[in-house]
């Protein structure tokens, strides 16, 4: 069997790496991964070895998306740390039968720099932005190269511009990280409605993003009937959890956030996907798990933070990107004004997410459009095995 390494950057893409290497295993190949920024924690529990040590940084990946953010990751060295993986790479590339890229442009010129033939999931670009895909330079005329053996796209609208833009057949299969919420049982719904929270996964703006969404939650009325779920990832334990709670006014009791005339919040750890399927409406200030939701045909209501990942100018690439059932109220991130529109906008999505057939209609429409059916990392899978044959 083949020998395989998972090139990918970034928290979302190394979880649809994990899922496609784990896929690939099954199959009896030999897979490793190099994540080149983070700790390529999906990979670790994916049981999926790595081509040797990581390095977890506080931007997680995305400090493009700021000036500040790109000072962040050179203070704190990660351009030198990716400089290393890239050798890593080049000393190791030979032991492989082929590279898999998941993610953008910079994993697309390390596959070419090895000189080893690749396969590319483009899960980080879409023609849903602008219409017509603008791959930054090089990676254009580095996907036309005969090493790259297949293009995978993460929508159909992508797969139809590209494979125009490159005069060679760019597929769609559907996205590995759909998979594991799609497949699991949905359960019935809920004679009381529930709101789910996603503040995002990456420290410190975790924490930012969550003294957001319990200001939020202070000003839903206390009158409406609902229930309110936190998924929380393990990395906020509860010490740390009350202490950022009570400078917030609130107080953690038996797994529940609690403040005086407020409704309480329930704090769900390693219950993610629980979370996703129970909700009537989501509330998120995340990347890929906003995705997941649309991709469950759930209403998706933004509160853009401070970033780094999830501010205004990200909130709005991500409505361009899943389109008109991902809502947003105006005003400046964080202003009273935003926080007070973003909870009357949340008690009109709640009450027609379970009455408006029509919303309904179009969350699943946008779904599948946009995500694609379950069986994603499957179906790639195949596609890759087929390329060793």
């Amino acid at each position: 069997m083949a020998r395989i390494l998972l090139l990918s950057n970034g928290h979302g893409e190394d979880l649809s790496g994990a899922l496609l290497a784990q896929e690939l295993q099954q199959q009896g190949h030999n897979v490793q991964a190099l994540p080149l920024v983070g700790l390529g924690s999906a990979y670790q529990k994916a049981g999926v070895p790595l081509l040797g040590r990581s390095h977890e940084f506080s931007t997680g990946g995305i400090g493009y998306t700021s000036l500040r953010g790109r000072l962040t990751e050179i203070a704190q060295g990660q351009v030198l740390y990716l400089l290393r993986r890239l050798m890593r790479l080049m000393r190791y590339r030979r032991r492989f039968d082929l590279i898999l890229v998941v993610g953008d442009v910079i994993p697309v010129i390390a596959a070419w720099l090895s000189q080893r033939p690749v396969a590319t999931y483009l899960v980080a670009y879409s023609s849903h932005y602008e219409g017509r895909l603008r791959l930054p330079w090089p990676c254009a005329a580095l996907l036309k190269n005969q090493r790259f053996k297949a293009v995978y796209s993460r929508d159909q609208c992508t797969a139809e511009d590209l494979s125009r833009q490159l005069q060679r057949p760019v597929t769609f299969l559907g996205n590995p990280f759909m998979d594991s919420v799609l497949t699991a049982a949905t359960p019935p719904p809920s004679s009381t409605p529930r709101i789910g929270l996603l503040p995002g996964s990456r420290r410190p703006e975790l924490e930012q993003n969550l003294q957001l969404l319990l200001r939020l939650i202070e000003l839903l009325p206390s009158t409406v009937r609902c229930n309110v779920d936190l998924a929380l990832v393990p990395s906020l334990d509860d010490d740390s959890l009350r202490r950022l709670s009570e400078r917030c006014g609130w107080h953690l009791k038996n797994s529940v956030l609690q403040r005086e005339g407020a409704r309480g919040i329930n704090v769900r750890r390693g219950a993610f996907r629980a979370v996703l399927q129970h909700s009537d409406l989501v509330i998120g200030m995340a990347g890929t798990a906003i995705e997941q939701a649309v991709g469950l045909a759930k209403p998706v209501l933004q509160l853009p933070g401070q970033g780094p990942q999830f501010t205004a100018a990200f909130a709005e690439a991500q409505r361009r990107l899943l389109g008109p059932t991902v809502f947003c109220a105006h005003g400046e991130s964080g202003s009273h004004e935003a926080l007070k529109g973003t909870a009357e906008l949340a008690m009109a999505l709640l009450e027609r997410a379970r009455r408006d057939p029509d919303l309904q209609q179009q969350c699943r429409e946008e779904a599948k459009w946009r995500l694609g059916e379950a069986g994603g990392g499957l179906r790639m899978a195949a596609a890759i095995c087929s390329l060793l044959a």
